[in-house]
């Protein structure tokens, strides 16, 4: 439906109450503006007319409980909505009384979720109780001061006052911001006096050089949360098929018409007939790489939606450039979306509709909305800069269409003619600037071969295809926004039902880089060992590494669909859902990395036991499957880390004198160390055991034994992954090379292994008690298994929130 004039607002009423909710939001102490400009939102008038309410305040308050009031209506986070009214109570009872408290409870209450709410961590988080002084605030204004004294007597007036109150508000994050701006008033007088003239005068401006846009944004401290996402419903934020009627965009045009995106009752009825009214979505990656971390996030919100409401899910291979796809990228992509676990109602191809598509371009010409263009990529540029119609837009349509037959039949040379929609040159947006339909490429088709030498660009095929296909909901993430117009507005031209859109934010994680054009660098230019290397972000560096499709998805889950595009996702984030799984799911078995040899004095040498090792930490002793062989005799092996020659209180590896407890086994006491020649190299332990266990030492270490005398124990190699970059965002970094972690991958040869893991399969995921998490890899053989890291033991993420 398109119209003239200017966009119309949604109303409220807020609900049933005769007292206006315009009335209500003045008497909370809203400023007449805001209190009118909420009111034409119906979704945020909703929201605060229930806040108010469950805040018991429908008689009024102060000014400052109002605006808190409208800040929990407008930010509060969906997924704790069940302690909203405990922080409501806060608000009124003025225990929370500050924006940067408020803040402070809204990142506390996401990362719980709807689990239990510790009210003494919460008022902790939240400086509840916290009473800063006048002094106190003093004090700390002239530290500032004191510590930037250099820069402010030089900066004079023109100094960044903003840097000091975030000096300020680092160490005082409860303090009132009022006072600490009087104290930081003060000081700047005291210090520097009246401001002169040239402190007036505005410095020169000096033009910089535009930064290059970075894909990955600000880091958020994300505050450790329990793996309670999974009793959350993420996707009930999404409208069902049958209320695709309504008007959910609007398309601004420069002659003031406006598009308003809907399907007629008739169109949509038919789109119904067809779907049995069940959810339609789909996955539609380009196959021109592997897919990365965050695909697994696409398909959860596509797959997962479409499974939640019991729909269909198409994976759909966005094929329109012919010279960046190639067949092992198709082949893995329907791989590793059956390993993510999801099972695609249909496997199509955007190629599948090239006929289609081409015969509606034709009909696009003949309604007047498309053209052939000859202008060079440098003049389409150009021409979209200036905001100019191309020489070629008003041409005649018979001529459009004569020329886009033998664009179509190979009569045109390459470059020489493109075919443009004709949409909109003087839009605010650059995505409605007579975008190409059809460019002319004669390259073979992976999946068409040499049937075509015309091909559709994404912004054509792509709305098309959704039509076509009947997706009820296109779902994609948040750099598509923009061309949301373009999508309706190529729909509606072709009388096409439309789909309903929504855009997400991008999943980006620390310590990474997650554009394909950098994952390629990467991989061709052999900084890592292919697209399946453990150290990158793709999915099938992932599963090599050994983590689970089930700890990618709930590590997705946890974070939400949201539209929050100003984030990335700690890495130790994702660590803390693979330990949860792996805690779970891999049996435990004991490994050395660097042997140090013990021989055991009062042990005889030919002397061999078979001890019970646990597989799991709660094993029952009449279930003889949780348990494992381990052989003791008179040589083990323990961790070169866990001998000092000078003991302290903390230590509780093994040290001259000292006793420590060698898991499952027995107490041991070193009773000499044999040293090389350098007097310092420690070779060897002579210890003696304790058969009868007498002795209760504090350390426990893991160890390996030597199966019968003489024969060495099980050699693995170890390979130890870490963070590949060592910033945390790295993209934004001009020479992001340079920021590779050497130690991103560290192989150990030699480190010994129990006889048991000798039979370890390709795959299978291991615990090596007090070293982490492992899988045994590909490159294994008979003679020696390897075994990938998968995640460290330490968990910075979930010790965060204790």
């Amino acid at each position: 439906m398109v119209v003239k004039g200017e966009a119309g607002t949604a109303g409220g009423d807020g609900g049933s109450s005769a007292e206006s909710p315009l009335e209500l939001f003045l008497k909370i102490g809203l400023d007449e503006r805001t209190a009118r400009n909420t009111v034409a939102n119906s979704k945020v008038t909703n929201n605060l007319v229930a806040v108010i309410r469950e805040a018991g305040v429908t008689e009024g308050c102060n000014r400052t409980i109002g605006n808190l009031l409208y800040t929990v209506a407008t930010k509060y986070p969906a997924n704790s909505f069940l302690h909203r009214p405990t922080l409501l109570g806060y608000i009124v009872s003025s225990k929370i009384k500050a924006p940067a408290q408020l803040e402070a409870a809204f990142s506390f209450l996401s990362a719980t979720a709807s689990g239990v709410l510790k009210l003494d961590e919460f008022e902790e988080a939240c400086g509840v109780g916290v009473e800063v002084s006048v002094e106190d605030i003093e004090r700390t204004v002239n530290e500032v001061f004191e510590h930037n004294k250099e820069s402010i007597m030089e900066l004079r007036y023109r100094t960044n006052v903003g840097e000091i109150f975030g000096h300020v508000r680092k160490n005082l994050p409860w303090a009132d911001p009022k006072i600490v701006k009087q104290c930081v008033d003060a000081k700047l007088y005291e210090l520097l006096g009246e401001r002169t003239a040239a402190d007036n005068e505005k410095p020169s401006k000096q033009k910089k050089e535009k930064p290059p846009k970075v894909e990955d944004k600000q880091v958020v401290d994300d505050k450790p949360v329990k793996p309670s996402e999974e009793e959350l419903n993420p996707f009930s934020i999404f409208p069902n098929p049958e209320e695709n009627f309504k008007v959910h965009t609007e398309v601004f045009f420069s002659d003031n018409s406006i598009l308003r995106c809907c399907n007629t009752k008739e169109m949509l009825d038919r789109h119904l007939k067809v779907t049995g009214g069940k959810v339609f979505s789909r996955f539609p990656p380009e196959p021109n790489g592997y897919l990365h971390i965050g695909h697994a996030k696409a398909m959860f919100v596509s797959f997962g939606l479409a499974k939640e409401r019991g729909g269909c899910c198409y994976l759909r291979y966005d094929d329109t450039n012919p010279e960046a796809e190639k067949k092992e990228y198709i082949d893995h992509i329907e791989e590793i979306v059956q390993w993510m676990g999801w099972e695609p109602f249909k496997i199509t191809y955007t190629s599948d509709y090239f006929q289609d598509l081409y015969d509606l371009a034709v009909e696009l010409i003949r309604r007047g909305h498309a053209y052939v263009d000859h202008q060079t990529p440098d003049e389409i540029k150009e021409y979209r800069e200036k905001k100019m119609n191309s020489p070629w837009r008003d041409r005649p349509i018979v001529e459009s269409l004569k020329l886009f037959d033998e664009m179509k039949r190979g009569m045109i040379e390459e470059g020489k003619a493109t075919l443009r929609m004709k949409q909109d040159m003087q839009s605010d947006n650059y995505n409605m600037y007579d975008l190409i339909a059809y460019r002319i490429k004669f390259t073979p088709h992976p999946h068409s071969g040499d049937k075509w030498c015309v091909y559709p660009s994404y912004d054509y095929a792509h709305c098309i295809v959704d039509s076509l296909e009947n997706i009820t909901h296109s779902l994609c993430t948040l750099e598509f926004e923009t061309r949301r117009a373009s999508y309706y507005w190529l729909l509606h031209s072709l009388s096409l039902y439309q789909p309903y859109v929504w855009e997400y934010s991008r999943l980006n994680v620390t310590n990474t880089v997650m554009s394909k054009r950098k994952l390629n660098f990467l991989v061709t230019k052999k900084h890592v060992d292919g697209w399946d290397d453990p150290r990158l972000m793709t999915l099938a560096g992932l599963r090599r590494r050994g983590v689970t499709p089930t700890a990618i998805n709930t590590f997705v889950r946890g974070i939400g669909i949201t539209r929050s595009d100003c984030s990335m996702i700690r890495l130790d984030r994702l660590e803390y859902h693979i330990r949860e799984e792996l805690n779970k799911t891999a049996p435990r078995t004991m490994v050395v990395l660097q042997p140090l040899k013990v021989v055991i004095t009062n042990l005889k040498p030919d002397s061999v036991m078979d001890l019970d090792a646990k597989k799991w930490p709660d094993a029952l002793t009449e279930d003889a499957s949780a348990f494992y062989k381990v052989p003791f005799s008179n040589v083990v092996y323990i961790e070169n880390s866990d001998f000092r020659m000078k003991d302290s209180k903390d230590y509780y590896g093994l040290a001259p004198g000292k006793s420590v407890l060698l898991r499952y086994a027995f107490p041991i006491k070193c009773m000499e160390a044999v040293l090389a020649d350098d007097k310092v190299t420690v070779v060897e332990i002579r210890a003696e055991y304790d058969p009868d266990k007498k002795t209760k030492p504090k350390g426990v270490l893991h160890w390996v034994s030597e199966p019968s005398p003489g024969v060495d124990p099980l050699k693995v190699q170890v390979r130890l992954f870490d963070k590949l970059f060592n910033s945390e965002n790295p993209a934004e970094l001009d020479d992001w090379l340079a920021d590779l972690n050497p130690q991103s991958k560290m192989v150990v040869s030699g480190a010994y292994a129990v006889p048991s893991l000798k039979n370890a399969a390709i795959g299978d995921r291991f615990q090596f008690e007090r070293l982490g998490y492992f899988m045994v890899d590909k490159d294994s053989t008979p003679e020696t298994p390897v075994f990938n890291r998968t995640v460290t033991l330490r968990d910075s993420y979930g010790k965060g929130g204790k």
